[in-house]
């Protein structure tokens, strides 16, 4: 009898300790919540830019993936593809999230069917897909502007992209495992997309969410 008291004991102690261990848990990482580190602060804004729809795109209050094609156009597609696979289609209902793709003027008309392309290719609503267009120079400047240790080649484009916050400063890693300090995120890598990109971007929207949850809290207090 007494042995099994004692397992109804150990049953209620689990079924009753348990969630309250693990809402503990998860409480202290939300207190504890480890933002994605600001690697440069207060880049140049993008609003007076030219755009394939006409209306003004800008970093402030979005959270913006911004890639640079220059005007390597063709040699960009896959890397276009595995970027709407594996971060636009999950993330781009998000409120405030963006693609920005810097392209060098006059070549509005290829992106429009590098658009085209990936619609039917994958059938994705592109709402979100931004693209931006400057002078090779213009281009050069805001990339400099990241202040990173990623070369534009001979053609301003390269097949990293780069997380920039609703505060126009740029995010990434700082103690990444590989390469130290993590700038931005090889798109013509899956894997980097997968194994890297996907957590970041998770971690900069729940940031976001977090900080909205806090200030609608204390509005009603």
């Amino acid at each position: 009898m007494k042995n099994n008291a004692f397992k109804k004991y150990v049953v209620l102690g689990i079924l009753f300790v348990f969630p309250i261990v693990i809402y503990l848990f998860f409480a202290s990482g939300i207190n504890n919540f480890a933002k994605l580190p600001i690697l440069t602060e207060n880049l140049p804004e993008i609003s007076s830019w030219k755009t394939l729809r006409g209306d003004p795109i800008q970093f402030e209050d979005h959270i913006t993936v911004i890639g640079f094609w220059g005007n390597d156009l063709e040699s960009k597609k896959s890397d276009a593809f595995n970027l709407n696979q594996k971060i636009y289609k999950r993330f781009y209902e998000f409120k405030d999230f963006q693609f920005v793709v810097a392209v060098e003027d006059g070549y509005q008309d290829e992106i429009a069917k590098v658009i085209s392309e990936l619609e039917e290719g994958v059938g994705t609503d592109m709402i979100k897909w931004n693209f931006i267009f400057g002078s090779a120079e213009q281009i050069q400047t805001l990339f400099l502007s990241l202040e990173s240790d990623i070369n534009l080649s001979p053609k301003q484009s390269t097949s990293t992209v780069f997380i920039v916050d609703r505060e126009a400063n740029l995010r990434g890693r700082d103690d990444d495992e590989d390469v130290g300090t993590l700038f931005g995120y090889d798109a013509s890598s899956v894997a980097s997309l997968n194994n890297k990109m996907t957590d970041d971007v998770k971690v900069i929207l729940a940031e976001y969410r977090l900080a909205l949850k806090k200030n609608n809290a204390n509005r009603q207090k």
